[in-house]
């Protein structure tokens, strides 16, 4: 496991401030009320480690297949539904979304290869990432890989606490299945639009991994 780029300044600035409190803590109540400070050394620890925890990247072996698309992101499927997007596809397609915790991975991967096609930022609101008009309202970064089996699009998508989407992708450029393409940082959402009648491998509820999870098959 590695701790990601992203998180460095996050960990430093909180470490810095969980040494703060606990040096104030220690030198106003270990004295006389030692097990206030025990407490409180416990709880921002907790915390410390949490916020060390959400940046992690584990080691994994990726799922490499032409003829699937892998899941982008891991914790729990929402949505399997037909919808018409008016973004890209200027019509109805199929949409996949998982939906990621705060103690979930949020390493970003592209589900295929291809070439990028596509590549949008939109500002937005920061309704709950399970709501259904947070694929269209909420801040979010669509992009689109296109290659010989297809066209899909995918968005990061901010929630109610994730305020920063990390997006590393351009047009132009190709698309490594699993390869990382961004960050989004604490709890949000993924959605995978694709064509209709594409092969969905998963089912509401599933728990998924990015990068390891089959979510479709072109054949």
């Amino acid at each position: 496991m590695t701790i990601h780029h992203e998180g460095y300044r996050t960990i430093g600035l909180t470490a810095l401030i969980f040494g703060i409190i606990n040096i104030a803590s220690f030198n106003f109540f270990s004295d006389t009320m030692g097990w206030l400070t025990a407490v409180i050394f416990f709880v921002t620890l907790f915390l410390f480690l949490f916020i060390i925890s959400f940046f992690r990247v584990p080691n994994r072996v990726h799922t490499i297949d032409e003829t699937k698309i892998i899941c982008p992101a891991d914790g729990k499927v929402v949505v399997i539904e037909e919808v018409v997007d008016e973004e890209f596809f200027k019509g109805k397609c199929l949409q996949v979304s998982v939906f990621m915790s705060p103690a979930n991975v949020h390493q970003n991967r592209h589900p295929m290869s291809g070439e990028v096609v596509y590549n949008q930022y939109h500002k937005g609101k920061y309704l709950v990432a399970w709501h259904p008009k947070s694929s269209t309202e909420n801040e979010r970064w669509s992009v689109a890989v296109k290659n010989k089996y297809g066209t899909i699009l995918y968005k990061q998508i901010a929630g109610a606490l994730a305020r920063r989407i990390c997006n590393y992708t351009k047009v132009g450029e190709q698309a490594k299945q699993t390869a990382e393409y961004g960050f989004i940082k604490f709890g949000s959402r993924v959605d995978v639009l694709m064509p209709v009648g594409t092969k969905v491998n998963v089912q509401l509820n599933e728990v998924v991994k990015g990068g390891v999870t089959v979510l479709a098959s072109w054949v």
